[in-house]
C-alpha cells in the first residue's frame, strides 16, 4: 500500500495560509494592496490589540458584484494576471490570488462591498474559510473588510505572537511605508481608538514625510530628481544631520511598490560616501519607475524583495543621482534643529551694521591687542601675501595643507573700497566655479526658508502641512557657493575656529577640517603611486604570524599600487624596501602595519580602490592637527581657505561634520534681541 495520500483541502488551505499569514501585519498588508490595486482613493486601518482582536480595512475603491464577492476568496481567484505572460509586466501590487483564502481560512471574516452608486452591496461572512452567510445589505461604493479572531483555530501560530506593541509596531511600518509609496492616497491607521498615521492624500511626498518622520526631519530633506531611457527617479533625500542608527528610514518604492533589496541598499549608502559617521544610515524616501519586464516581483511570498534584470546600470544610475544632488547643498547643520516657534512680532534692538565704514574701522583697531590664537586685531588682514605667507610656515602649520592662498593685491591693500564698505576679502576665486559641487541659491533660499516653517504639527498623526515650495523656474542644479565665505574671529578651547559671516555665526572642528583638507590630498597621491614611492635608507623588517605571511605574500601586489613595496625576507617576516615619501615621518612602520591588518581582514578579493581609501584616512588623521593645539588667525583663515576648496568640505573622512552653525537668528533669539 501507497505511504503517499493528498491532504485534506482544510489542511492544504491551513498549510497555505502560513506561507501567506505570518502576523497580524501581513494580514493589513494583503487588505491594503487590494484596497489600492481597487484604485481606492482613501484607505482606513483600524486595528483592536495589535490586530489579533480585529483589523478593519475600508476603502472606496471600485468594489464587488455578488459573483465577484464569492470567488475572491477562492484559492488562486484573481482579476490581476491572466496568462502567465502576465507575470513579467506585473503593475499591481497584488496578483497571485491566495491573500484573502489564506485570511479567511486561519480566522473570522466579514466582507461588504459594492460596485454600484444606489447604495445596495453584498455582505459575506466566513469562519474557517467556509461560508457561514451571504445576502443583500446597504454599502457605499468600496470594500469594508473585517478580520476577526485571528489564528482562532491555528493555537501554534497564535502562541508564538509577540506582544501587543510588537505586533502593532509591525503594522504601522507597513503603513508608512505604503504610505511614502503612495502619497497620492489618503491613508488613515487607528489602533485602539488612537490615531497613528493620517495622510492627505495630495500627492506631496514631503507631507507624509512630515507625517511619518516629523516637521524637523522634513526641512532637511532634499528633492531627487533624475531620469535616462530606462529609469525614472525621484523623492527626497535627508541630509547629513537627519541620520538614523538603523537602515528602516530607507524607503524604496519600485513601481509604487515598497521593496527591499540588499545591492540597492548599498548603494544608496555608497553614494552618502563619508558624510555619514560609522553605523549610521540616511533617511529618504525614493520612488523608482521602469518598464515592469525590467522588475522581477515574484520572488518572494510577501512580494518585498525584487530581483532587477539590469541590476548593475540601475545602480549606477541611482548613485550618480544622489551623489549629484547632495554635491548640490551646502550641508552645514544648523546648531539647533528642532522646531522653531513662529515669531508673530518681532522687536530687535537698535545695532551697528557688521560691516562698516572703513575708516570707522581702523579707529577701532588701532588700540586693539592680538590674543595668542584668539580673535585678533585685524592687522592681519592689511598684511601683504608674503608676510602672511611667513607668518604661517613660523607658527609650525603642518605641510599639508596649511599654505596661506594669498586673496589681497600685491603691495597689502584692501580688496574692497571704502565706499563698498567692505571688511572682509570678496569670494575666493573657484570657490563658486561650475565644476566645484555645491548647493543652489534657490535651494539655499527655500532650505532657509523652510527653517522658519510654521510649527504646530505633530510627528505622528494629524494633518500634515506645507513644507516646503520649490522656487518657480528655478532648477536645483544651478551653480551657487558651496562654501561660505567665512572669517575668523578666535579659537575655543583650543579645538573650535570660530568664524562669522552675514549669516550667522560657525564653529568649525580644525582636526576634522585639517583631515579632510589631508584625505583629499593623500587620496589623490595613493592614485598615482608609482610617482610618490621611494626608496628607503633604512628598510623596514615586519613579523606576522605563519598563517598571516601565506595571505601577505599572495597580496604583495595590492601593497605595491598603493606605493607599499615588501618582498620575503625569510620565515613569517617581510621586508619593506619603499613606501610613498609623504607618508607622515616617523609612522611609515605604525601605517604599513595598519594596511596589512587591512588586508588580513579581507576575506574576499581586495579592492584596491578601498585599500587606498583606507589608506588615505589613515595618513590624513596621523597628520593633521590635533585638539588643543593653538592657531594663529592666520592659520585659522588658511584653514579655511583650503577647505573650502575641498571636493566635499562638510564631513571629515569618518562622516562627522566639521562646521556647524549659528543662525543669526538663534543668537538674536538667545540675547533676547527678538521677542
Amino acid at each position: 500500500m501507497g505511504i503517499i495520500r493528498v491532504l485534506d483541502g482544510h489542511v492544504a488551505d491551513l498549510i497555505a495560509a502560513g506561507e501567506v499569514v505570518e502576523r497580524p501585519a501581513s494580514v493589513v498588508k494583503e487588505l491594503v494592496e487590494n484596497a489600492v490595486d481597487a484604485g481606492a482613493s482613501k484607505v482606513d486601518v483600524t486595528a483592536e490589540d495589535g490586530g489579533l482582536a480585529s483589523i478593519r480595512v475600508t476603502d472606496d475603491g471600485c468594489g464587488m458584484d455578488r459573483g465577484d464577492l464569492r470567488l475572491a476568496f477562492a484559492r488562486h481567484a484573481t482579476s490581476k494576471i491572466r496568462t502567465d505572460r502576465d507575470l513579467f509586466r506585473i503593475r499591481t501590487l497584488g496578483f497571485r490570488g491566495e491573500a484573502l483564502a489564506s485570511i479567511a481560512a486561519v480566522s473570522r471574516v466579514t466582507c461588504v462591498s459594492s460596485d454600484r452608486e444606489d447604495g445596495l452591496g453584498w455582505r459575506i461572512v466566513l469562519e474557517g474559510g467556509a461560508e457561514t452567510d451571504f445576502g443583500e445589505t446597504a454599502a457605499p461604493r468600496g470594500t469594508d473588510m473585517i478580520v476577526r479572531d485571528l489564528f482562532y483555530n491555528t493555537p501554534a501560530r497564535l502562541k508564538y505572537m509577540k506582544t501587543v506593541q510588537t505586533e502593532m509596531g509591525h503594522i504601522s511600518d507597513y503603513m508608512y511605508r505604503l504610505a511614502l509609496s503612495r502619497p497620492d492616497i489618503a491613508f488613515s491607521l487607528k489602533h485602539n481608538g488612537s490615531v497613528l498615521l493620517q495622510t492627505t492624500g495630495n500627492g506631496d511626498l514631503l507631507q507624509v514625510i512630515a507625517a511619518i518622520y516629523g516637521r524637523a526631519c522634513a526641512r532637511h530633506m532634499v528633492p531627487l530628481a533624475a531620469e535616462n531611457a530606462d529609469y525614472a527617479l525621484s523623492g527626497w533625500i535627508g541630509r547629513p544631520e537627519v541620520a538614523r542608527s538603523g537602515r528602516h528610514a530607507m524607503t524604496v518604492a519600485v513601481n509604487g511598490r515598497y521593496v527591499r533589496n540588499a545591492g540597492l541598499a548599498r548603494v544608496i549608502q555608497q553614494a552618502y560616501h563619508t558624510l555619514l559617521p560609522i553605523n549610521r544610515y540616511p533617511l529618504l524616501v525614493l520612488h523608482l519607475r521602469m518598464d515592469p519586464t525590467l522588475v522581477d516581483v515574484n520572488v518572494h511570498p510577501a512580494k518585498l524583495e525584487v530581483r532587477f534584470s539590469k541590476e548593475r546600470e540601475l545602480f549606477e544610475f541611482v548613485e550618480e543621482a544622489i551623489r549629484r544632488t547632495l554635491g548640490a547643498e551646502t550641508l552645514i547643520p544648523d546648531q539647533r534643529p528642532a522646531d522653531r516657534a513662529v515669531v508673530r512680532e518681532r522687536v530687535v534692538q537698535e545695532r551697528m551694521p557688521l560691516y562698516g565704514p572703513a575708516d570707522d574701522r581702523e579707529k577701532r583697531h588701532d588700540g586693539g591687542a592680538a590674543g595668542a590664537g584668539h580673535a585678533a586685531a585685524p592687522p592681519y588682514r592689511e598684511a601683504g601675501p608674503a608676510a602672511a605667507g611667513a607668518a604661517v610656515l613660523e607658527s609650525g602649520t603642518k605641510d599639508a595643507g596649511m599654505s596661506v592662498r594669498p586673496h589681497r593685491p600685491e603691495g597689502g591693500g584692501r580688496s574692497k573700497t571704502a565706499e563698498d564698505g567692505g571688511l572682509f576679502p570678496p569670494a575666493r576665486d573657484g570657490r563658486d566655479g561650475p565644476d566645484k559641487p555645491g548647493g543652489t541659491k534657490a535651494a539655499n533660499a527655500s532650505f532657509r526658508a523652510a527653517s522658519r516653517a510654521p510649527s504646530g504639527m505633530p510627528a505622528t498623526g494629524g494633518q500634515a502641512v506645507r513644507l516646503y515650495e520649490p522656487p518657480a523656474g528655478k532648477n536645483p542644479a544651478d551653480a551657487a557657493p558651496a562654501f561660505p565665505e567665512l572669517h575668523p574671529i578666535g579659537q575655543a578651547h583650543g579645538t573650535y575656529i570660530v568664524a562669522q559671516n552675514e549669516d550667522g555665526l560657525y564653529l568649525i572642528d580644525q582636526h576634522a577640517a585639517h583631515e579632510r583638507i589631508n584625505y583629499e590630498r593623500y587620496l589623490e597621491l595613493f592614485g598615482n603611486p608609482d610617482e610618490a614611492s621611494q626608496e628607503l635608507l633604512v628598510p623596514l623588517t615586519l613579523e606576522f604570524t605563519p598563517a598571516e605571511a601565506k595571505i601577505i605574500e599572495r597580496r604583495l601586489s595590492v601593497l605595491a599600487q598603493a606605493g607599499v613595496r615588501m618582498e620575503p625576507f625569510g620565515g613569517s617576516a617581510f621586508i619593506v624596501r619603499s613606501c610613498p615619501h609623504w607618508f607622515p615621518k616617523g609612522e611609515e612602520r605604525q601605517i604599513i602595519e595598519e594596511m596589512a591588518a587591512w588586508l588580513l581582514e579581507e576575506k574576499d578579493a581586495v579592492d584596491i580602490a578601498g585599500l587606498r581609501e583606507k589608506s588615505a584616512i589613515l595618513c590624513a588623521c596621523r597628520h593633521s592637527r590635533k585638539a588643543n593645539e593653538p592657531l594663529t588667525v592666520l592659520e585659522m583663515q588658511a584653514l579655511i581657505d583650503r577647505l573650502a576648496a575641498c571636493q566635499n568640505p562638510f564631513t571629515c573622512p569618518h562622516g562627522r561634520p566639521i562646521i556647524v552653525r549659528f543662525t543669526k537668528y538663534e543668537l538674536e533669539k538667545m540675547f533676547k534681541r527678538v521677542m
